[in-house]
């Protein structure tokens, strides 16, 4: 099979160049090894070299060990704590290392700090912050990003770069998204300020059609994919068209190849006006629904 090569950006200013399609490694939740090698296969053939995964997802960290064993050199290692207080902090990020058997991690990042009284836990004396700021001091993590979701999440992120110099943000990115105006201006000001100071910004929820309608129907995750290919398409090249965006790639393992073929054949949309009508097209032909709206930003 033919080699490809998705094209890569600097990772802010960390030095790394990523893969412009990040490894969702929640894909990897069920923690079935056989199937974790074949997705790294497909990985390296689309040659991506990032992989983002959290201390929630499952058992995907202990999955992700025997490939780290012998590959770890090839991927920038991102990991999640959902953890606000210092100590437990710093003990997830621990439980993190050990279960992925690796010394150490590229970033570790707050994961979903959107909600206020978290976040006055997490920026206080004896918080996740100062916690995870001594460990990249000793040497547990290179950089510290900032992760959430919701209508509320770009405001929230600019508040937490107002406070601490993270390397990384990441929040939801898709047309429905950004047709919202209070979204689109809040996620404008923060990627202003991302490249004013070099901060990496990724984006989830690219191919997200809709939450699921009814809960018997939930399976891999708590909203429904898109899965009509040319859909998908025009959904990552919508995300790619912002060149200074990451995507990480959906937990439905079933469409990362999809995906990652669509990032492939992605050149920069030439007609902007007739893109749009397409995405506009998708809205009514394939239902999708914002995932996140004001008063619903909770995960359902």
């Amino acid at each position: 099979m033919a080699n490809h090569m998705i094209a890569r950006a600097p990772f802010g200013s960390t030095g790394h160049e990523s893969s412009r399609v990040i490894f969702g490694a929640a894909a990897l939740f069920s923690g079935h090894e056989g199937r974790a090698w074949k997705i790294f296969e497909t990985l390296s053939t689309f040659g991506i070299n990032h992989i983002d995964v959290a201390a929630s997802y499952g058992q995907a960290e202990v999955c992700l060990a025997p490939i780290l064993a012998t590959h770890r050199s090839r991927y920038f290692l991102a990991t999640k704590t959902g953890e606000r207080g210092g100590d437990a902090a710093r003990a997830s990020l621990e439980r993190s290392l050990e279960r992925m058997k690796v010394d150490h991690v590229d970033m570790v990042q707050l994961h979903h700090l959107v909600d206020e009284e978290g976040w006055q836990t997490a920026f206080g004396p004896g918080g996740a912050v100062d916690a995870l700021h001594k460990a990249k001091e000793e040497g547990l993590t290179r950089f510290i990003g900032v992760t959430g979701h919701g209508t509320g999440v770009a405001r929230m992120h600019l508040q937490s770069l107002q406070h601490y110099p993270f390397d990384s943000v990441l929040l939801p990115y898709n047309y429905t998204m950004m047709s919202q105006p209070g979204y689109a201006a809040e996620f404008a000001a923060l990627l202003e300020l991302c490249a004013r100071r070099g901060v990496a910004v990724q984006t989830i929820k690219a191919i997200a059609r809709r939450r699921w309608r009814e809960a018997p129907e939930r399976r891999f995750s708590w909203y429904e994919p898109l899965r009509d290919e040319d859909a998908i398409a025009r959904a990552v090249s919508y995300v790619l068209d912002r060149g200074q965006v990451f995507l990480n790639t959906s937990s439905d393992a079933t469409l990362l190849r999809c995906t990652l073929e669509a990032a492939d054949r992605h050149t920069p949309t030439a007609n902007a006006a007739h893109a749009e009508a397409a995405l506009r097209a998708d809205l009514t032909g394939h239902g999708i629904e914002a995932l996140f709206v004001p008063g619903m930003d909770e995960v359902g």
